[in-house]
């Protein structure tokens, strides 16, 4: 089956957004625990908002849900451990956290540029927000570290 432009903005949004709390969870236990505690609410709201961006997905978009790229997670995961061994590693996670948040806005508006089904878009602005929040935590995180 082929997808729609729209559909293919969507499928991108949800693999974005699936693949940034991928990260967060393969990477736990590289966060100091003050950063994990931190960061945590943030993934968890981000996991119920792609849950029901993928049921608005099925329902208004005709979209099956699809299985992660292992291989480029795999490729993610081995980069990210060779760059620790010259940096902090916490640091580095927060940088990589901050890649991925760059991806998702950049999903997520292009998914903008498509006429949407009036339920999604609560959604998707909820995601934005979301987003821009943990964009904001990341660098505030950054910040810290760089002055203490």
């Amino acid at each position: 089956m082929f997808l729609d432009n729209r559909q293919v903005a969507m499928d991108s949004a949800l693999e974005a957004l699936a693949d940034s709390i991928d990260y967060f969870q393969d990477n736990l236990e590289r966060l100091r625990p003050s950063l994990r505690d931190t960061l945590k609410p943030h993934y968890e709201a981000r996991n119920r908002s792609m849950s029901k961006l993928q049921e608005l997905a099925r329902q208004h978009l005709n979209m099956l849900p699809r299985d992660a790229d292992v291989e480029r997670d795999d490729y993610m995961w081995l980069w990210s451990r060779l760059k620790s061994f010259v940096g902090n590693e916490s640091q580095v996670v927060v940088g990589e956290l901050l890649e991925q948040e760059r991806v998702l806005m950049q999903a997520l508006s292009t998914l903008y540029t498509h006429p949407l089904p009036d339920a999604i878009e609560p959604v998707i602005e909820e995601c934005l927000k979301g987003c821009r929040a943990l964009i904001r935590e990341l660098y505030d995180l950054q910040k810290q570290r760089l002055q203490g």
